[in-house]
């Protein structure tokens, strides 16, 4: 189930920010081209409305941000300033840690709740988007998710160091899928011939 829950956070990342670069990519050029004087091509341009483009994108990003920051807890890429407590002994070190990640858990945990309680709120009104008119309480559904799934993540390593004593941590100069890749190679350097050629 974890395994189903990490790769559908990866997809829905990945999503979100394929769709929203193309979706901008689009709207630059429909923009730029609908200016150029092409009699048939600028008409067709201009009847064409991309003014919800931005919004969209807006959203997406958020979106992204929110799902991206409990991916960010669940591989370790977040920033931290570790210093001191990397330099506690064992002991003493592992209460901080776990101070911490429930400190974020707790955190994330009010932020979704108090989110929630807003999506609930503003579900129960008419208020919709500028541009898409799509109601707000979608807009907004990505901070309960969010919060919520950081908050899981949070307790899932913090359950993860109490037994091991490792946390996630993400190496900068790795390359995930290089070494498959590697392997694939076929030997571009054949090994030669024994007994040589002629002298």
């Amino acid at each position: 189930m974890l395994k189903l829950l990490d790769r559908l956070e990866e997809w829905l990342i990945a999503f979100l920010m394929a769709a929203a670069t193309l979706l901008i990519f689009v709207a630059v050029v429909h923009r730029y081209a609908a200016g150029m004087a092409i009699p048939v091509v600028q008409d067709a341009l201009l009847k064409l409305d991309l003014s919800w483009a931005q919004e969209l994108c807006i959203y997406m990003f958020v979106w992204m941000a929110k799902f991206g920051a409990a991916y960010g807890v669940r591989t370790g890429i977040h920033v931290g300033v570790d210093v001191m407590i990397n330099r506690l002994p064992p002991g003493m070190r592992k209460p901080y840690v776990l101070f911490g990640l429930f400190a974020g858990a707790a955190f994330t945990g009010i932020v979704g709740t108090l989110g929630a309680s807003f999506v609930w709120d503003i579900g129960h009104t008419d208020s919709v988007s500028p541009d898409l008119e799509l109601p707000k309480w979608i807009v907004y559904l990505c901070i309960p998710l969010g919060s919520y799934l950081m908050c899981f993540r949070f307790l899932q390593v913090a359950v993860a160091f109490w037994r091991t004593g490792d946390l996630p941590h993400h190496d900068v100069g790795h390359v995930e899928g290089i070494d498959d890749a590697i392997k694939a190679i076929p030997d571009l350097h054949p090994a030669p011939a024994v007994g040589g050629g002629p002298k």
